[in-house]
């Protein structure tokens, strides 16, 4: 059962997200023809628009090993874990991160605008929370409309 929450509330959060780039897409004159994946993120020279899309990085945070039970143990790793959280956010290199609700094994998630996975994974395990092995992570190179936001 807890499975199935999981898989089901991770189905919730990316079909919002996909239904998000879908709404933003029909305001967008559509391409004539496929183009590469790379060619798709450069504008059409004929002057349509057609949506800018580009590749983010996923990490989906959860639950590590290590569960102290220390409350000024938890206590110190989630400062430490918001600390890093704010400090890649203000570097640019965090889109969005956001803790599920359910309290089940998946924790989070963060979406990185960076260069590479590699970097994305570097980011997500100096978290301190990552560290400590109270959160495990999976990572996953996602591709979205540039600029799409939350309602």
């Amino acid at each position: 059962m807890k499975k199935f929450l999981q898989t089901t509330l991770l189905t919730l959060v990316l079909s919002l997200c996909l239904g998000i780039a879908a709404q933003a897409q029909t305001k967008a004159k559509p391409a004539t023809k496929k183009a590469p994946a790379k060619a798709a993120q450069k504008k059409p020279e004929s002057g349509a628009e057609a949506p800018e899309m580009k590749t983010y990085y996923m990490a989906l945070l959860k639950r590590g090993p290590y569960q102290p039970t220390d409350t000024a143990e938890v206590n110190g790793i989630q400062r430490a874990h918001m600390a890093h959280i704010r400090q890649i956010a203000a570097d640019g290199k965090l889109v969005m991160a956001g803790p599920f609700l359910d309290n089940g094994d998946l924790r989070g998630i963060f979406i990185f605008d960076v260069a590479s996975l590699e970097e994305a994974r570097a980011l997500t395990e100096a978290d301190p929370a990552v560290k400590a092995g109270k959160l495990i992570l999976e990572l996953h190179p996602w591709m979205s409309q540039r600029g799409t936001k939350l309602p």
